[in-house]
């Protein structure tokens, strides 16, 4: 056996309980009182609105946790005859586009998407198959494979075996087995052992002993194990570091991680980069990137508003807002406890934490 087999046959995901059942720490959560039948006639009528309505569509889907946009989708579906994602990608163009139908797939086949464009014609996506493939549980894993097998028609290793190789190729498909929990000691305990016996730490050691692909994918596999929010976190300052945005890093870790630790990863961005991650998107990224400020919001209702009535409620809302000359927001004004800031350069009102 390689050291790199043995080295990831001790990882967190193989050695320590899948994480799955422990309490969600998302940003986006269910939505109370939800009606999909509802959701999916308000859709509609956005898509067909001349010029279509971008801004309901936004605020429909990503105020609805993933299980409920699965129900929307076959509502839209029953009664219009046409499938959701198809009539939205006919509607929008772009990183909206990208996003919106991002949030429409479930996490396995969100994630099967993204192995499969790393893997697609000339030259590989390294970055994306490590990221997904070391921050994912035993549980994560099995779904992804399975809905790749389903959307593909080929397996998951199959296709890494035909466009990676050597030591990395090894790390890959080690990262895609699934082990029993009881099988394997926890990699944090390897790690505080490798400490006892060596001057340096387990990432240095990698870094020191490594190059290349294999260095990144064994430092995000350590990263992980010490914290996923952090390893995110850091994730999404790079896309948004210097001039350009890596947009798609952008999209698929803000839709990925919204149900699952975005409010962890917001913490350690705030406690890493001193700026908050709403900040940071409206700050440095462009104008359409912004609306994934949307995903990190935590919005807190005294009274639940769902479908036709939160649309409604929301467009009375900016209607209110734009006719204060300031921001005194008065509690009579607003039925519902928000926190709004008012973008100048654009009609829509930003919710956020």
């Amino acid at each position: 056996m390689s050291f790199i087999q043995a080295f990831l046959q001790q990882t967190v995901y193989m050695g320590m309980p899948d994480d799955s059942a422990l309490p969600r720490e998302g940003t986006v959560t269910p939505a109370v009182n939800f009606s999909a039948s509802g959701d999916a006639a308000v859709l509609d009528k956005a898509i067909k609105a001349k010029g279509v309505d971008e801004n309901t569509i936004i605020e429909i889907l990503v105020k609805r946790s993933n299980e409920q946009r699965q129900r929307i989708k076959d509502a839209y579906q029953q009664a219009s005859g046409k499938p959701l994602d198809v009539a939205l990608k006919s509607a929008l163009s772009g990183d909206l586009e990208d996003m919106v139908l991002a949030l429409l797939k479930t996490p396995a086949h969100y994630d099967a998407q993204q192995l499969k464009a790393a893997m697609k014609g000339l030259g590989t996506d390294e970055e994306v198959l490590i990221e997904i493939l070391a921050s994912r549980t035993n549980r994560e894993i099995l779904d992804i494979k399975k809905a790749y097998k389903e959307d593909y028609k080929k397996d998951l290793e199959s296709d890494i075996k035909s466009d990676t190789g050597g030591d990395f190729r090894t790390a890959l498909l080690e990262l895609c087995k699934t082990l029993s929990p009881l099988t394997c000691g926890p990699l944090i305990a390897v790690f505080e052992r490798y400490s006892k016996y060596s001057k340096v730490d387990v990432s240095k050691a990698i870094d020191l002993e490594m190059k290349g692909d294999i260095e990144s994918c064994l430092t995000a596999v350590v990263k992980c194990a010490g914290s996923r929010p952090a390893f995110f976190a850091e994730k999404l300052y790079l896309s948004m570091k210097g001039k350009g945005t890596r947009k798609h890093t952008l999209t698929r870790i803000m839709v990925s991680r919204s149900e699952v630790d975005l409010k962890r990863i917001k913490d350690e961005y705030k406690k890493a980069y001193g700026k908050t991650l709403y900040q940071d998107i409206l700050d440095r990224t462009a104008e359409e990137l912004r609306r994934f400020s949307w995903l990190s919001a935590e919005l807190k209702t005294k009274q639940p508003i769902t479908g036709l009535q939160e649309i409604t409620w929301l467009r009375q809302l900016r209607i209110q807002l734009w006719r204060c000359s300031h921001l005194e927001l008065e509690e009579q004004l607003i039925p519902v406890q928000l926190l709004t800031s008012v973008n100048t350069s654009n009609h829509v009102p930003i919710i956020f934490l």
